[in-house]
């Protein structure tokens, strides 16, 4: 059986901690690989490593550090393809989702190899006689990644290529549920000629998340992954003096108004509803029909599901792959039994896939109508390929919906109306917003992150957010006065 080992400092390290985690094929229900689960003492030592390569790090120049950015993106775009196998293997999602979601990454690669543009500061000169006033940004050592199962090669790379551009010492703690992505990404790193050390992974468990989070030598922490995880993990980070962005969960919604074009709002809801078998922390989860379209778009949604294909991920044909592990699915089958139980209508029954479901971690897609927000299946975030029909009468009363409730991370809007639309994006309390867009994710050149119990922390994901998370201002103030020319002045400094 295959071992998966942590990389630090340059080269594969076998975990010596005792302790080792089940890696499944959740298309046949197989144990594929074993991963070691480091202790808090590995992960010291990772750190440590990271330590060191750091003071190296943060001296090469700009142009050296962009080099080896440009290298890693040429590789990885050259290897896409066989990280893609990896993260279908082992998560579990088609090959073209992967694909998709190293694409994704990719752009932010393409952001990173920037940063001798994005590093500039800013300079006054003479503000005050003979005093110039500038504005530097300067890395801060070691800052670490935990990342979720759900994007094992994205998230990671929007995380590590700006912390790693920036100056940092990068140690990544992936899921341990596929963690081999992350494996494949430092053999990449080192290819493109990062030093050893600034780029290091160690699998684990919670013992090792805590080991991060108490950790002084770790300056600062990037999260993504459930709400109270994301809690835990703010309030632990920075109760021991780091800086922390923690994204947590997501219950989006996607408005249909009156005058939406029937065919793209549908076609949309089960792209964003179903795609990655929910599995995505910006899935549409409620659709929100308002008046009369409720009816016939229930029916258009409904009648798209039979024709979604579901099947082994590595199967060019499969439209839809399985759940990352017997209990997640086991988890949203009892979703869909409290939202039947509770008085929605089930109009899809995801569980009525016997024929392949035995083989492995499979859930065809379920529809609910006439959902309501008292219920299970409306509050919790599901995380899995369920969608919601919450049915309303008017526009105030949609996005009154979306704004009481507790997350906030995307949401969408599906009009005609460019009035409406623009009054959407005004009253809308989100971070992301989509006019027509179901999964509004932004390009690698703003920044990703939601609002309310979508984020702990005041900064958004890569793009300027993530420059500014992974770097500290520092303003110089500079004279040079002729030889002679000083005096002793107690009083407090002025310009002028």
């Amino acid at each position: 059986m295959n071992h998966i080992a942590h990389w630090i400092g340059g080269a594969e390290r076998a975990g010596v901690s005792g302790r080792v985690g089940p890696v499944f094929n959740p298309a046949t229900g197989s144990q594929i690989a074993e991963v070691d689960l480091a202790s808090k003492k590995e992960v010291d030592d990772a750190i440590a490593v990271a330590k060191e390569a750091a003071k190296a790090w943060r001296s090469a120049s700009l142009s050296k550090r962009s080099a080896v950015l440009f290298k890693f993106r040429e590789l990885l775009h050259e290897k896409s393809g066989e990280l893609a196998k990896i993260v279908t293997t082992e998560h579990g999602k088609v090959l073209a989702d992967a694909a998709g979601e190293i694409a994704r990454g990719l752009e932010n690669v393409e952001f990173a190899t920037g940063i001798p543009h994005l590093m500039k500061g800013n300079f006054s000169e003479q503000a005050a006689t003979g005093v110039d006033v500038y504005s530097i940004r300067q890395p801060l050592g070691v800052v670490a990644g935990i990342t979720p199962f759900n994007f094992p090669a994205m998230v990671p790379l929007w995380m590590c290529a700006t912390a790693i551009a920036a100056g940092n010492a990068f140690v990544l703690k992936p899921s341990e549920k596929d963690p081999s992505a992350s494996l494949f990404l430092a053999q990449l790193w080192k290819e493109a000629g990062l030093p050893e050390g600034v780029f290091n992974v160690v699998h684990g468990d919670k013992e090792a998340v805590d080991a991060i989070l108490v950790n002084p030598d770790v300056a600062a922490v990037s999260f993504v992954g459930s709400t109270p995880i994301a809690k835990y993990i703010y309030e632990t980070g920075t109760s021991h003096g780091k800086r922390v962005q923690a994204l947590g969960g997501a219950k989006n919604h996607m408005i249909v108004l009156p005058d939406a074009e029937l065919d793209a709002a549908a076609d949309a809801a089960i792209s964003a509803g179903y795609g990655a078998a929910g599995e995505r922390c910006m899935a549409i989860s409620v659709v929100v029909a308002v008046g009369d379209i409720a009816d016939p778009l229930v029916e258009a949604i409904a009648a798209r599901l039979p024709k979604i294909k579901i099947g082994d991920g590595s199967d060019p044909s499969s439209e839809m792959g399985p759940l990352i592990s017997a209990q997640h699915r086991d988890k949203v089958v009892g979703y869909i039994a409290a939202g039947e139980s509770e008085g929605a209508t089930l109009v899809a029954d995801g569980r009525d896939i016997s024929d392949i479901s035995e083989k492995g971690f499979f859930l065809g897609a379920t529809l609910l109508d006439n959902v309501t927000p008292s219920m299970t299946v409306y509050t919790d975030e599901i995380f899995g390929p369920v969608l919601s029909v919450v049915r309303v009468e008017t526009y105030a009363e949609a996005v009154e919906l979306v704004n009481n409730n507790e997350f906030g991370n995307g949401t969408a809007i599906f009009t005609r109306d460019g009035g409406a639309a623009r009054q959407f994006q005004f009253d809308v309390n989100a971070g992301m917003v989509g006019v027509n867009v179901p999964i509004p994710v932004p390009v690698a050149y703003y920044s990703f992150g939601g609002w309310k119990a979508s984020l702990f922390g005041d900064s958004h994901m890569y793009g300027p957010d993530g420059i500014h998370f992974f770097t500290r201002g520092k303003v110089v103030t500079s004279r040079w006065p002729d030889p002679g020319t000083s005096a002793i002045d107690l009083g407090f400094p002025q310009t002028r």
